[in-house]
């Protein structure tokens, strides 16, 4: 997607959020109606609606929340917010997040049911900070799950949610696509990997030397 800083006002988020979502569905991180997105504005969010197909999302159709209290700005008409709503908003209070796209993809997903966490198979996974946690499962729209997410990312731009998909978090929207991508790519190399034996992993020193060597050229990978 085109490159996109933090958005000004909400219509530009909402926007934003909209061709988000439908990238990762027409690419098949998400499908039908599963999975949402979420942009931050000021002390505000703009957020895919309940039930709202993510390939055909409307910017109008998006939903305005306030972070501090969770209260919908002009709520009634058709349409509600995320049942995921909770969840955004915990990422957004506990990190310096600018937007949130959880997704259902599917070698993610797979690996939550399986494993406690994604190692570090790949140096690309410097970008989430370290290897990825994978929250403990809760209730989808739920409270406890809001807060395993949030325990889960913490120090970390990505998680995994046990039994359910996938979240991460970046300072703007194409470079939160892009991690959502990377988490999904990382979770089927290593699918692979154990399927075929015990895959050799890297240690910290030398994740710390990938995002040193990141800064250096330019490539964006967070450490």
């Amino acid at each position: 997607m085109p490159e996109a800083g933090l958005p000004t006002d909400c219509a530009e988020a909402a926007r934003i959020v909209s061709e988000a979502s439908a990238e990762i569905a027409t690419k098949g991180l998400v499908s039908a109606t599963s999975g949402n997105v979420s942009a931050r504005v000021g002390d505000e969010i703009v957020i895919t609606p309940r039930r709202g197909r993510l390939d055909s999302i409307p910017p109008e159709n998006c939903r305005r929340v306030r972070i501090d209290d969770g209260q919908e700005f002009e709520p009634g008409g058709e349409w509600e917010p995320s049942s995921e709503t909770p969840l955004h908003l915990a990422v957004y209070r506990a990190s310096d997040a600018g937007v949130v796209i959880h997704t259902h993809s599917t070698y993610a997903t797979a690996l939550s049911t399986i494993a406690d966490e994604l190692p570090a198979i790949h140096y690309l996974i410097a970008g989430f900070g370290g290897p990825v946690r994978v929250a403990p499962y809760a209730t989808f729209g739920s409270e406890e799950l809001a807060a395993n997410v949030t325990a889960a990312l913490q120090g970390r731009r990505g998680a995994l949610l046990a039994n359910h998909g996938a979240v991460v978090h970046a300072d703007r929207m194409d470079r939160a696509v892009d991690l959502a991508f990377q988490l999904e790519w990382l979770s089927r190399i290593y699918l692979l990997a154990i399927g075929a034996g015990e895959p050799k992993l890297l240690d910290q020193a030398e994740l710390d030397q990938v995002a040193e060597r990141a800064v250096t050229l330019r490539y964006g990978i967070e450490g």
